[in-house]
């Protein structure tokens, strides 16, 4: 006689970038064993495949592809899954900023983190007086390639460029459309590199405020009682 299956329930949430609603269900312990074997890899690449294979398997409507969510969705989306499978809260360690060295135990209540949006951000970035350029936001492949392979040091300007190209979706004035997918790799980064540092700016500004995932931790150093309060942004902020 086969076992009988144990059932699992689903909740909803709204994706931050879009407000779209989608169902999803808490990991099981075969999918908690793909994250802690890619945990005892300490390769952050390992971590960001095991999400996106758990994510595959937990959403639950259709239509939902991990690849092409923001990262913030991703990184959302991860949290809420991780807090209905085994628990609403987080432990991290945190180093004292007052003396840089002193790790300190702070336990995070999951609804406590939420995603960051900035007032002045778009997407919508005014190059001239004619052309505007329209961005979309990294993928989580891209996002690991250019600021999590730590195997690699420090990011280059190169894998920095490779971020920024990726992200122009098109350049568009009030007669013509050009659009990114029709270009050449070169071609999107030689238009990059023609920009003055103003024009620049102005795209590095659309990383900085692009929505992310934040939450502000006051705490007390055990060894100075100096209490301080510390900002921790990003998934691998909260994912330990």
């Amino acid at each position: 006689m086969p076992l009988p299956t144990i059932a699992t329930p689903t909740y909803e949430l709204e994706l931050p970038s879009t407000g779209k609603k989608i169902k999803y269900r808490p990991f099981l312990v075969k999918e908690e064993k793909l994250l802690v074997l890619a945990l005892e890899t300490e390769s952050t690449k390992d971590i960001s495949n095991a999400i996106k294979t758990v994510l595959k398997n937990c959403i639950q409507s259709r239509g939902v592809k991990v690849e092409n969510l923001p990262t913030f969705d991703i990184e959302y989306l991860f949290l809420n899954i991780r807090g209905k499978s085994v628990g609403e809260e987080v432990e991290v360690n945190l180093i004292a900023p007052d003396d840089g060295e002193t790790q300190v135990p702070v336990t995070i209540q999951i609804d406590d983190i939420e995603i960051q949006k900035n007032e002045d951000h778009t997407n919508k970035i005014q190059l001239d007086d004619n052309l505007i350029m329209e961005m979309k936001y990294p993928s989580l492949d891209q996002f690991i390639k250019s600021n999590f392979d730590f195997s690699q040091g420090e990011v280059s300007m190169d894998q920095s460029f490779d971020l920024i190209a990726a992200c122009i979706d098109s350049i568009y004035n009030e007669e013509e459309v050009w659009s990114t997918s029709d270009c050449t790799k070169k071609e999107v980064k030689d238009f990059l590199e023609h920009m003055n540092s103003l024009q620049f700016k102005t795209i590095e500004k659309f990383f900085d405020t692009m929505p992310k995932l934040s939450h502000s931790v006051t705490f007390t150093n055990p060894k100075t009682e100096v209490e301080s309060t510390v900002v921790l942004e990003g998934l691998s902020s909260f994912f330990a």
